[in-house]
């Protein structure tokens, strides 16, 4: 007999399991109204508390981390930002058969960011120029050492290579798949990042930006924070962006040639990703993914 722990399982998660869990661990709140949010994401379940409050419980193992990695570390970089960011005010503990840490946070108002509303806008690429500019210059030698943790650390573009080769093979007939493997080919040879590591938000595209009146008014979703590369964060070029207001972005940012082709092999490897995973099934996904792998593939 095979022996199948709890953690090994996709948690079923529901309003009566959420109720249960608020109001057993933060009494306080058991009065306030949940409602499930949608649409929520791949990696959280989203409950609105009341009305400036968000519960978030992980679907899956893989962001499981998350709670904690944001409530350590988002109260020291909000004072930094430009543009506001989640507030955690509590991580709860697994219990009623859900297995993993949940994160209780001030809700952001706000409507997600599209292509369609922003994408001509030079003003809202510097804005976001700012932000990473700020979050870079909030320096990991700014907290004690021994508080930056493994899973802090950035991983490598040559960690995808073999995901992206396969998924370029996959997409062949839907892109193009010679200009992919250039783009990847010369990606993967671009140099290195020389410089100290920096703060980087590690997902950042426009699902995770919102608005307010046409406006950037937040940068949500900090599961992928790291320290090292930030050309990870230039992804939000290709998923936003057109030609000119990229280039504005770049030019606020001052990135240079081989930060900026790393930032294009990073576009290219997350859209294969998300577009062989969920285009069948998410038409929203599907056109987001297309639009920022052919961005990339301009440049």
């Amino acid at each position: 007999m095979v022996t199948v722990r709890v953690a090994d399982t996709l948690p079923q998660i529901d309003g009566a399991l959420v109720r249960r869990l608020v109001d057993t661990q933060f009494p306080q709140w058991a009065g306030l109204p949940l409602k499930p949010f949608s649409p929520a994401g791949s990696d959280h379940v989203i409950y609105r508390l009341g009305e400036e409050l968000s519960v978030r419980l992980p679907r899956h193992a893989g962001a499981i981390g998350q709670a904690r990695k944001e409530f350590q570390w988002l109260p020291r970089l909000a004072p930094h930002l430009p543009l506001a960011i989640p507030v955690p005010i509590g991580v709860g503990d697994p219990d009623f058969g859900y297995p993993w840490p949940w994160a209780v946070s001030r809700w952001l108002d706000g409507e997600v960011a599209t292509a369609e509303a922003l994408a001509d806008s030079s003003s809202a690429a510097i804005e976001l120029a700012q932000f990473l500019t700020a979050l870079q210059r909030f320096a990991p030698e700014d907290t004690p050492a021994e508080n930056i943790r493994e899973d802090l650390t950035g991983r490598s573009l040559s960690d995808r290579d073999r995901a992206t080769r396969l998924a370029i093979a996959k997409v062949d007939g839907m892109f193009d798949a010679a200009a992919m493997t250039g783009l990847w080919d010369a990606a993967l040879s671009a140099p290195g990042w020389d410089g100290p590591p920096v703060w980087f938000h590690g997902d950042f595209h426009t699902g995770n930006l919102l608005t307010v009146d046409g406006r950037l008014s937040a940068v949500i979703d900090f599961g992928g924070l790291g320290t090292g590369d930030p050309a990870c964060d230039l992804m939000i070029a290709f998923t936003l962006m057109t030609a000119d207001s990229r280039a504005a972005f770049r030019d606020a940012l001052g990135v240079d040639d081989a930060t900026w082709m790393r930032g294009r092999g990073w576009a290219l490897a997350t859209g294969l990703n998300a577009y062989t995973a969920y285009a069948a099934v998410n038409p929203r996904v599907a056109a987001q993914t297309t639009r920022q792998i052919t961005q990339a593939l301009i440049g």
